[in-house]
C-alpha cells in the first residue's frame, strides 16, 4: 500500500512539473523584458554617480595623508 502511495505521489509531481514548464504568455515575456530594460538603464545611469562618490572618497583620503605628512 505504501508503494502505491509513493508511486501516486511521484506521478502527480511529474504531471505538475510538466505543467510548470508550459509556455509563458507573450504579455508576461514582454513585461519581463521591459523591466529588464528599465533596470539596465538605471544601472547605466548609476555608474557615473558611483564613480564620482568613490573618487571623492579617494581624493579626500589622499588629501588627509598629504596634510598629515606636511605637518
Amino acid at each position: 500500500m505504501k508503494k502505491l502511495h509513493t508511486l501516486a505521489s511521484v506521478l502527480a509531481l511529474s504531471v505538475f512539473s510538466a505543467a510548470s514548464f508550459a509556455e509563458v504568455p507573450a504579455a508576461a515575456t514582454s513585461a519581463f523584458t521591459a523591466v529588464q530594460t528599465d533596470g539596465m538603464a538605471l544601472i547605466d545611469a548609476g555608474w557615473p554617480v558611483l564613480t564620482a562618490i568613490v573618487g571623492g572618497f579617494v581624493v579626500i583620503k589622499l588629501f588627509k595623508k598629504i596634510v598629515n605628512k606636511a605637518t
